[in-house]
């Protein structure tokens, strides 16, 4: 049986500087490790969680790196689901993306009340990719003004509720800090876990691809799950195994 793949990735943080320490050579050379990789393995996809700058305005030397990691997943002819993170300008983002989907690079829009899949197929039907970007409340309350959403699971509960039933295969791309997950110092936190969102949100998804927390892990099981960043980005995180 041959089963469609993905690669998982999730907060690149391209641009950052640790401790005054520019990590763009690292990062360089870890997409290169990547594309190597999606050469010779060829996956269906390549799912991008979120924070893909480390800065809403990017240094112009990481949106360089990151269009060149994109021509070059284009030219292997790998689709390429992307969401912007708390970390990245959603609009900035989402610049020609329309444009982009004409080469198979699919980012998801500013937010504004609807999620449209994307669908693949292979030898056993549909596959449905959704792409959520980092939302809070106030984002989905401006669009359900009937709906009472105070927290983040309320958002992300509603954001996700009212999708068709199609029986196909569904995949979800998110940025959110779901609870029960283990986190470290490098991660924005708010003070007394008010960003928490439920995993029963999620119940609807075969896979969950989470982007946020910066240690891979999976969230209840395998079908929800953090990749992690490809990078230690702090001493907290130096027993992470990264991959």
């Amino acid at each position: 049986v041959t089963w469609m793949r993905f690669f998982h990735l999730a907060d690149l943080h391209l641009g950052k500087r640790v401790n005054g320490f520019s990590m763009l050579e690292d990062q360089r050379y870890i997409l290169k490790q990547i594309l190597e990789l999606a050469e010779e393995e060829k996956p269906q996809g390549v799912l991008i969680a979120g924070d893909v700058y480390d800065k809403t305005v990017p240094p112009a030397e990481a949106v360089t790196l990151f269009d060149d990691f994109l021509v070059a997943l284009s030219d292997l002819q790998i689709p390429v689901f992307l969401i912007s993170g708390n970390h990245d300008s959603p609009e900035r983002l989402a610049f020609a993306s329309r444009l982009l989907r004409a080469k198979n690079i699919h980012i998801s829009p500013v937010y504004d009340g609807t999620l449209t899949p994307v669908t693949l197929r292979d030898a056993h039907g549909e596959v449905e990719l959704y792409l959520l970007p980092f939302l809070k409340p106030a984002h989905v309350r401006r669009y359900f003004p009937a709906e009472t959403i105070e927290t983040y699971t309320d958002a992300c509960r509603v954001a996700l509720s009212n999708l068709p039933e199609t029986g196909s295969r569904r995949i979800l791309l998110a940025h959110q800090f779901v609870t029960g997950s283990e986190t470290c110092e490098s991660e924005e936190i708010s003070i007394g876990g008010s960003d928490n969102v439920d995993a029963a949100v999620f119940d609807g998804f075969d896979y969950v691809a989470l982007g946020h927390l910066h240690g891979p892990q999976n969230v209840g099981s395998s079908r929800i799950r953090y990749c992690g960043t490809p990078l230690k980005y702090s001493f907290s995180e130096e027993r992470h195994h990264k991959s």
